[in-house]
């Protein structure tokens, strides 16, 4: 009796070893229809990043590539409150919320530079203003999402994150990823920091803020998304996409307000998954 006990333990430790190790499968939860369609006029074709407000409880997303190009406004349902002609004004890369100045800021294309929104009382976008000028990022494409803990924006370059302070000098606190490896099994002999590597999506990392899991990549090809250890580059979790879920290799990849999302550019929304 006490060695089928015994062996009963087994099986349930073992169980729970390999259910600990199945990676979880995010659900969708809601979308963001973005404005316009294909064939308006600057209508914009890659997502560039969402950002939460969580003062004015608001969603706020754009589109890459043009000044002209639709940024919109949506309450915390997915309704949209902005118009169609509320536009990016900068050619934005990158969104993120800092809680020190209290705005929605971003980075653009190459060296146009760091820029934040003036938010009105309703939660609307009003003027941009350029916070800082010139390049500060690793890649003209580079899109910056918000390190909280450290008051750093970060960007993907290569196989590496890189760090920037508030007044856009860079940080020493520099990452290296090694794909899908986990602590266990160590570095790659063929490391190579200046690529990302073929399916993943080579633009944008973003920064989820939960313990050993800091770091999130886009892997297009097993449609998953990928959790790093900002400290030390290793892989400590993977989260499987839906089958139908978008899935790009640069742009349309964001994290705000605890949700991941992609962005759908056949039909023009963001997707949140969870």
């Amino acid at each position: 009796m006490k060695k089928i006990a015994g062996a009963l333990v087994f099986v349930a430790a073992f169980a729970a070893t390999v259910t600990a190790q199945t990676p979880r499968t995010l659900k969708k939860v809601m979308e963001l229809k973005m404005p316009k369609t294909a064939e308006d006029d600057m209508p914009g074709t890659r997502g560039a990043s969402v950002v939460w407000h969580p003062v004015q409880k608001k969603y706020y997303a754009s589109f890459a590539g043009n000044i002209g190009y639709p940024m919109a406004v949506f309450n915390v349902a997915g309704k949209r409150l902005s118009g169609d002609e509320t536009t990016t004004q900068v050619d934005t890369r990158g969104l993120w919320y800092d809680p020190v100045k209290k705005q929605v800021c971003g980075n653009a294309f190459s060296e146009y530079g760091w820029f934040s929104y003036k938010i009105n009382t309703t939660g609307l976008v009003g003027d941009v203003k350029i916070d800082l000028e010139g390049k500060h990022q690793p890649g003209d494409q580079s899109v910056g999402a918000y390190n909280i803990a450290k008051k750093q924006v970060i960007f993907l370059s290569g196989s590496e994150i890189w760090s920037y302070n508030a007044d856009g000098t860079e940080a020493e606190n520099k990452t290296t990823l090694h794909w899908g490896l986990t602590a266990k099994d160590g570095i790659a002999e063929d490391e190579d920091v200046t690529e990302t590597p073929e399916g993943y999506n080579n633009t944008t990392a973003v920064y989820t803020g939960l313990p050993n899991a800091e770091i999130g990549v886009l892997n297009i090809v097993d449609k998953q998304i990928e959790l790093y250890n900002i400290k030390t580059g290793f892989l400590s979790k993977k989260l499987k996409l839906p089958e139908d879920a978008p899935a790009e290799a640069s742009f349309n990849f964001s994290y705000t307000n605890g949700m991941f999302w992609l962005f759908d550019m056949e039909g023009r929304k963001w997707i949140c998954f969870k």
